[in-house]
């Protein structure tokens, strides 16, 4: 049995996602399957001058239906192992 941890569950959540958003753009073109695949776009930009240092970070997020399928898919899959 595989001794379960934080950086497995991560690992496999983002190739959950991964997998995911890539059935999802191979299935966009598909009859019927635009409500698995069409996304939703988040952005966060912070951004801070502090005389010293500034910084620039830019965050974009894409979710899809699916994306969201196959992160759920690999968490049940971490859970049973």
């Amino acid at each position: 049995m595989m001794k379960k941890n934080t950086i497995v569950l991560l690992l496999f959540t983002w190739l959950g996602l991964l997998a995911g958003t890539l059935a999802a753009r191979w299935l966009a073109t598909v009859p019927g399957m635009e409500v698995l695949s069409r996304s939703v776009e988040a952005r966060w930009s912070p951004a801070a001058d502090l005389i010293v240092f500034s910084f620039d970070l830019n965050v974009h997020i894409q979710l899809s239906l699916l994306s969201i399928i196959g992160a759920v898919a690999a968490i049940w899959i971490y859970r049973r192992l």
